[in-house]
């Protein structure tokens, strides 16, 4: 693919605030693929209401049945349509995906965002969307899914690590250092 293009690969479990580094990243210039609505779509496509169980039913079958790296695989096209020099790729799920990225993409940059799990709970409850955990066994049972899948992989693997516990400035003034310096490291 295209050399010139910078990609950075965003991890972190859900709710540690990636939708927030993306909003910074675009911001920033960044264009953005979201690997979670490949999932979203594969649930519709099936015909199956998309709730917290179906959604992660759905990833661990998609996964059983192309293999670990599929939804990467499906966002290589997406990638390569972009006019952008400067994209972010939105959730990540496992090294593998990681992987299919670095062997695809010239400039390729793994970076995780962390948040404490009870945070991560609290946003999440308040978030709004249709597979978002109601209750905290619910988000306990996606985090062992996500942990299952080999999120914890990619999240110890990654180059660069924003922690999300302070002030929105404060998460944009670490977005942007990060993200300057992969664009350092490629494009120099």
């Amino acid at each position: 693919m295209n050399a010139n293009k910078l990609v950075i690969g965003l991890t972190g479990m859900p709710g540690s605030g990636k939708s927030l580094v993306v909003a910074a990243a675009k911001n920033l210039g960044y264009q953005v693929v979201t690997m979670g609505d490949v999932i979203r779509e594969e649930t519709a496509k099936r015909g199956l209401e998309p709730t917290p169980q179906n959604v992660g039913k759905v990833m661990l079958e998609l996964r059983a049945e192309r293999g670990a790296g599929v939804v990467a695989e499906k966002c290589l096209p997406k990638i390569g349509e972009t006019q952008s020099a400067k994209i972010i790729v939105d959730g990540l799920r496992s090294y593998f995906e990681a992987e299919v990225f670095q062997a695809n993409l010239a400039n390729f940059t793994l970076v995780t965002v962390h948040s404490s799990p009870l945070v991560r709970f609290e946003r999440l409850s308040t978030r709004g969307r249709s597979d978002d955990p109601p209750t905290w066994d619910v988000f306990h049972e996606r985090d062992m899914r996500e942990l299952g899948v080999g999120i914890g992989n990619a999240i110890s693997l990654s180059e660069y690590v924003i922690i999300n516990d302070g002030s929105m400035e404060c998460l944009n003034a670490k977005v942007a250092e990060v993200l300057r310096r992969a664009e350092e490291q490629w494009f120099k």
